[in-house]
C-alpha cells in the first residue's frame, strides 16, 4: 500500500494537518480512535467519507514517522 494515496495535507484543509485524502478526518483523529479500541470497521461506519484504505494508510503513515524519529534518535 503506499500511504501517500490516501493521506493529503493541504494549507486551506485543516491547516494544513495529514487528513485522509478528500476529507477533513484528521490522522491524528483516526489513530485516536484506534489507540481507543475502536475497529476499521466502526471507523468506517462513523466516517463515511473515510475508506477502510484510509484507516490502514493512517497506520502506515504512522510507522513511517515513528521509524523516522528512531533513525534520528540513534545516530546520537
Amino acid at each position: 500500500m503506499k500511504w501517500q494515496d490516501y493521506i493529503s495535507s493541504r494549507p486551506d484543509v485543516c491547516h494544513g494537518k495529514a487528513c485522509i485524502a478528500g476529507t477533513r478526518v484528521m490522522v491524528t483523529c483516526v489513530l485516536d480512535l484506534l489507540a481507543d479500541g475502536l475497529t476499521v470497521e466502526d471507523i468506517t461506519k462513523s466516517y463515511p467519507s473515510v475508506p477502510k484504505e484510509g484507516v490502514h494508510a493512517a497506520l502506515h503513515y504512522a510507522a513511517e514517522l515513528a521509524r523516522e524519529r528512531m533513525y534520528r534518535y540513534r545516530a546520537e
